[in-house]
C-alpha cells in the first residue's frame, strides 16, 4: 500500500482481487517446456548470486531465505512478466470497466454485500471496533467498508505463496524494483518471526491478508490488537481491524472528522475547481451556491474547515465537497472511486441504504489507450493531466473541464468519444 500516484501507479490494479484473478485466466506467456525449466534455471541462480547477497546485508539468515523459496519455481501465468532477454511488449488496447462509466463502480450488488456484510460484523465486534476507534480515532464503519471491499471480509482466500508471487515479479515484472523492496520486506517479516513462512499467503500481486497490505505496508503498519504476542492479518478480526486503523491513522485520518458530503453543484461554479489542490473553506463553497443534497446544512463544525470539490465524472455524475479524510482513504488505493465507494460504504453501514441522490450519467465505453491519447494531447497543449496513463483522474477531469470552456463548449469535465476526436 504504498508507492502510488495521481491516476493508479503501482498498486492501483494489485487491490482489486476478482478482477486480477480474470486477468490472470487472460494472461499468460507462451512458454514450451525447455524454456521454462531454462527460466527455472536462471531463477535459481539470480536468488543466489543476486537476491540472497542484499537479503544478507539486511540480516536475512540463510536458514529463512532457504525455507521462503524452497521448491519456488516462477509463477508464468502472472501478468506484467517480461522473460529474461527480451523488453516489455507494447500494451494493447484496454477495454475495462473501470475506465467505463464510473458509476459501474457502484453497482448496488457490489455496494450491498459490503454494507450488508459490514453491519452484521459491527455488531458481532462492537467492543473491538469501539476500543480501535478510542485509540486510533476510525470509526468502526469505514474499517468494515475496507474489509468488505479488499476480501469480503475475510471471505476471499490469498492462494498464492508471497514469496513464489514476489519472487517472480522481482525477477522478471515490469516492476522489477518495486517488488524487489516487497519480496525483502516479506523475508524480514519471516526474520523477525511476525509470520511463518507457511502463514506467507498472498494474491496475485503479493498482497497480504485480509487488509490486502503489502509487505512494506505489513512491517509499517500491521498491529497485534488482540494480544497474542504477534500481528495476525491473515486470521485475526482485531488485528485485522486495528492495522486498516493504524494505516488510516499513519496517512493523517482526523478523529471526528467525516469522508464528505454529497452536494448540488450549481452551472455558475466550474467543475475545473476540482482536487485536492484547490481547496476552499466549506463555508466559502457554501457562499458560491453548492449545497448538500436533501436539504441539510453542512455542519457548523465544519464551516471553517477545508473541504475540496470532488466530481468523478464531472457534471455527468454526483458531485461532493471532501474533506481530507477522503484523501487518506485515497492513500490505501490510489482512486476516486475506491476513496469514495468506501466513504459511501461507511455512510450506509452507519445510517442505512440510500443511494447517492445524483445519477451517473451514459458515460464512459473509451478504451485507456484512447483516454491516454487524449491526456497526451492536453499535455502538448500546457495542459497537467497528471500522467498519460490512460486513467481520467481529477488532473486530467479539470484539464478537459479548461479545455471545453476556452473552446466554447459546455465544460463537463470527463472524456467522451467526441472530446476524443474534437481535441485530436
Amino acid at each position: 500500500m504504498s508507492g502510488r500516484t495521481e491516476g493508479g501507479a503501482t498498486e492501483r490494479n494489485l487491490r482489486i482481487f476478482g478482477f486480477a484473478l480474470l486477468l490472470i485466466a487472460l494472461i499468460s506467456l507462451p512458454i514450451t517446456p525447455a524454456s521454462a525449466a531454462k527460466i527455472d534455471d536462471q531463477f535459481r541462480a539470480w536468488l543466489q548470486t543476486d537476491l540472497w547477497p542484499e537479503a544478507q546485508a539486511k540480516g536475512i539468515s540463510k536458514s529463512t531465505f532457504d525455507a521462503a523459496f524452497n521448491g519456488v519455481k516462477p509463477n508464468l501465468k502472472l501478468p506484467d512478466l517480461v522473460l529474461p532477454g527480451e523488453k516489455p511488449k507494447t500494451p494493447q488496447k484496454q477495454h475495462q470497466a473501470e475506465f467505463g462509466s464510473p458509476g459501474a463502480y457502484f453497482a448496488e450488488k457490489t455496494v450491498r454485500a459490503v454494507t450488508s456484510g459490514g453491519r452484521t460484523r459491527e455488531a458481532a465486534n462492537a467492543r473491538t471496533l469501539a476500543a480501535i476507534e478510542k485509540r486510533y480515532g476510525v470509526p468502526g464503519e469505514v474499517l468494515l467498508a475496507i474489509w468488505g471491499r479488499e476480501t469480503g471480509f475475510g471471505a476471499a482466500k490469498m492462494p498464492y505463496d508471497a514469496f513464489e508471487v514476489l519472487g517472480t515479479k522481482a525477477f522478471m515484472s515490469t516492476k522489477k524494483d518495486f517488488f524487489r523492496t516487497e519480496v525483502l520486506a516479506a523475508l524480514e517479516i519471516v526474520e523477525r518471526g511476525l509470520a511463518p513462512v507457511g502463514a506467507m499467503k498472498s494474491s496475485w500481486a503479493g498482497a497480504l491478508g485480509q487488509p490486502q497490505f503489502m509487505p512494506t505496508s505489513f512491517l509499517k503498519h500491521a498491529v497485534d490488537f488482540d494480544g497474542d504476542g504477534r500481528p495476525d492479518i491473515w486470521n485475526s478480526t482485531p488485528d485485522v481491524l486495528a492495522s486498516i486503523a493504524n494505516y488510516l491513522l499513519h496517512y493523517g485520518w482526523v478523529k471526528g472528522r467525516g469522508w464528505g458530503f454529497e452536494v448540488t453543484v450549481p452551472q455558475t461554479v466550474s467543475c475545473s475547481l476540482e482536487g485536492p489542490d484547490q481547496g476552499k473553506k466549506i463555508s466559502a463553497w457554501a457562499a458560491m451556491g453548492i449545497s448538500r443534497v436533501g436539504g441539510k446544512a453542512f455542519p457548523a463544525s465544519e464551516l471553517k474547515a477545508e473541504g475540496f470539490l470532488l466530481m468523478p465524472a464531472g457534471r455527468s455524475g454526483p458531485a461532493f465537497i471532501a474533506t481530507p479524510n477522503f484523501y487518506v482513504l485515497k492513500q490505501y488505493n490510489t482512486s476516486d472511486l475506491y476513496a469514495l465507494f468506501i466513504g459511501h460504504g461507511a455512510d450506509r453501514i452507519a445510517h442505512g441504504d440510500a443511494d447517492f441522490a445524483g445519477s451517473w450519467g451514459p458515460v464512459g465505453g473509451l478504451h485507456r489507450s484512447d483516454i491516454a491519447a487524449l491526456q497526451r494531447v492536453l499535455e502538448a497543449k500546457g495542459y497537467d493531466v497528471g500522467s498519460a496513463d490512460g486513467l481520467p483522474g481529477f488532473k486530467t477531469r479539470r484539464s478537459i473541464g479548461d479545455w471545453q470552456a476556452k473552446n466554447g463548449r459546455a465544460a463537463t469535465c470527463f472524456p467522451d468519444a467526441d472530446l476524443v476526436a474534437a481535441i485530436k
